[in-house]
């Protein structure tokens, strides 16, 4: 057991002495949970050559754990790492539209548009009016859905188009999508496999039939 060390940063976990409640439970390795007196637990950590880290304050008792406190800490940061690495991160990428976009400028964003989507990042899809072009409104509302419906196999509208000031603005979020190549399972083909060429059949040589004998009958041969 050892003093924590002064660090600037508000230590998140009260270990040994800094744990000021009458009675705690106990748990850890090769320890059976029960409650005991603070002061106890204390003694019991000692002669383990470890810490009392109390874990989970707000339980009635407070659950403390007997674990050498940097090891605990080293777990909890290894853990925290662990569950962020599985946290799927999701980008929103923006395209953007003008309320007279021409037909090759549209296709060159909506193959754009289905490579965010396949990636598993969010589109967000606007038209921006400079000046006189608000009036096309009802133009850029139906560039918007149009580019909606074209990207129906890979993502769904989570927001309408919606005009705000000078944009109108549509989210399309991606659809749930199978497996990559390089994660695809690999399927074992050896027992069945898919192209199988049938055995051949071995004919069963025909017996030869017994010739009935007319020659001359020879005295001691039966034929």
């Amino acid at each position: 057991m050892r003093p924590p060390k002064q660090d600037n940063k508000k230590q998140q976990y009260r270990i040994n002495e800094q744990i000021r409640v009458r009675e705690v439970r106990i748990v850890g390795d090769d320890v059976e949970s029960c409650v005991m007196q603070t002061s106890d637990a204390i003694k019991l950590a000692q002669q383990k050559e470890v810490d009392l880290v109390e874990i989970s304050p707000n339980a009635d008792p407070p659950v403390c754990r007997l674990i050498d406190y940097s090891k605990f800490l080293y777990q909890q940061k290894k853990r925290q790492k662990e569950m962020k690495a599985k946290q799927v991160k999701i980008e929103v990428k923006e395209i953007r539209f003008g309320p007279q976009t021409d037909d090759h400028d549209y296709d060159f964003k909506l193959k754009h548009a289905k490579g965010f989507l396949s990636e598993g990042d969010k589109v967000k899809a606007y038209v921006f009016f400079r000046g006189r072009s608000i009036l096309f409104k009802e133009q850029g509302e139906v560039l918007l859905l149009r580019f909606a419906n074209d990207l129906e196999e890979y993502g769904k509208v989570e927001a309408m188009p919606v005009l705000e000031g000078k944009r109108m603005t549509m989210f399309i979020a991606p659809k749930k999508t199978a497996p990559k190549k390089g994660d695809a399972p690999v399927v074992d083909t050896e027992d069945e496999p898919d192209d199988v060429a049938e055995a051949p059949v071995k004919k069963q040589p025909k017996k030869k039939e017994r010739k009935e004998y007319t020659g001359p009958k020879v005295e001691g041969e039966d034929f």
